[in-house]
């Protein structure tokens, strides 16, 4: 795998996300099992909105293509986005990305987990920002890398994601020896999200607590939410 981190000047960002922008989809996975927290997490909460509904805001913001992975149409079906099922559901998020890739016409895909109450879109401009010279930008933080908020670039990605699965191969990372893989550093990252909120997953029932308990301490003080 290689591995880059780079950190060009705001102007340079700026211009590449003007040029990038009408190349860029966002898909949202929605298919997961929600086992750790007892029940479906996309409709839960945060605030007055949606963990779902507030992932796809940051998300037509990024893009006007955006569409949701999710293997109960019906459910998703008033957020009036498109919705693709898994290929082949039970697979995990390797397949939703590979479904995403198949279902997105755009060669840059943007996947976002529908659990980030946090997404913010500056965050995401600067990791579609260093795509030129990458397959996959990826963001690093704390607890590692983040493949579920990471863009994707759907020619080269797809034929390596399809031949991971082929293989058998379920882990997220399973294809990046076959692209090029460039990293997002942390302190990269805190110019865009100086609280380190925006990677944030909600997958227990302590998790979403604490999200909510972030919103009402952080982001109803400073009005931004």
């Amino acid at each position: 795998m290689s591995v880059e981190s780079a950190e060009p000047l705001q102007s340079d960002r700026e211009s590449a996300w003007s040029l990038l922008r009408e190349q860029t989809a966002v898909v949202i996975l929605a298919g997961g099992a929600s086992r750790r927290m007892g029940q479906d997490k996309s409709f839960l909460k945060v605030g007055e909105v949606s963990l779902i509904e507030r992932v796809l805001t940051a998300a037509k913001s990024l893009s006007d293509e955006t569409l949701i992975i999710a293997n109960r149409e019906t459910a998703y079906a008033h957020l009036g986005v498109p919705i693709f099922p898994d290929e082949k559901p039970g697979w995990g998020p390797l397949m939703g990305l590979y479904s995403g890739l198949r279902a997105a016409t755009r060669e840059l895909v943007v996947l976002l987990a529908c659990d980030m109450p946090f997404v913010t879109p500056a965050l995401v401009r600067y990791l579609v920002s260093l795509t030129p010279d990458a397959d996959v930008v990826i963001p690093r933080g704390r607890a590692g890398l983040h493949p579920l908020h990471a863009v994707y670039r759907r020619s080269t990605c797809l034929p390596a994601v399809s031949a991971a699965l082929a293989q058998g191969k379920r882990r997220m990372i399973d294809f990046f020896d076959a692209v090029r893989v460039r990293e997002a550093p942390e302190r990269a990252l805190r110019r865009f999200d100086p609280l380190g909120v925006a990677l944030m997953n909600v997958n227990t029932p302590e998790d979403l607590a604490a999200a909510r308990h972030l919103l009402r301490r952080v982001y109803y003080e400073q009005g931004d939410y």
